[in-house]
């Protein structure tokens, strides 16, 4: 998903905002993580779907919400505000783009055995 020419420009601003690593080495690379959280995005799906190419699930799903405590995506964002990365802010994700999930389809309520309960109640 992440050209080499787009990574090329985003891993100063991804190095920059993640500061200090702590912790173990990580098993994929910052762009194969980025990679995997933009899919999760992209489909909507569960972090459980997740492929096993792009990593395993509870790996990227643990690392993603340490960033997010420790403020990482926060200040991803506002390198991305600067002037001079004025095009990666054509490139954005919102309601519009993003599918729910088949189990968050909103499937009908099952109300047979109700109307079947009314229905001999009635007579």
């Amino acid at each position: 998903m992440i050209t080499a020419e787009v990574w090329k420009k985003l891993e100063p601003l991804v190095r920059r905002a993640k500061h200090a690593v702590t912790g173990s080495l990580p098993q994929q690379t910052d762009r194969d993580f980025i990679e995997a959280v933009l899919w999760i995005a992209r489909t909507g799906s569960p972090w459980r779907d997740l492929p096993a190419q792009m990593g395993n699930w509870n790996h990227v799903y643990f690392r993603f919400r340490t960033r997010e405590k420790r403020g990482v995506w926060k200040r991803l964002w506002q390198s991305l505000q600067e002037e001079a990365f004025a095009d990666a802010r054509l490139l954005f994700i919102d309601s519009t783009c993003v599918r729910a999930h088949q189990h968050a389809a909103g499937a009908p309520k099952k109300t047979a055995a109700t109307k079947l309960w009314d229905a001999l109640a009635a007579d």
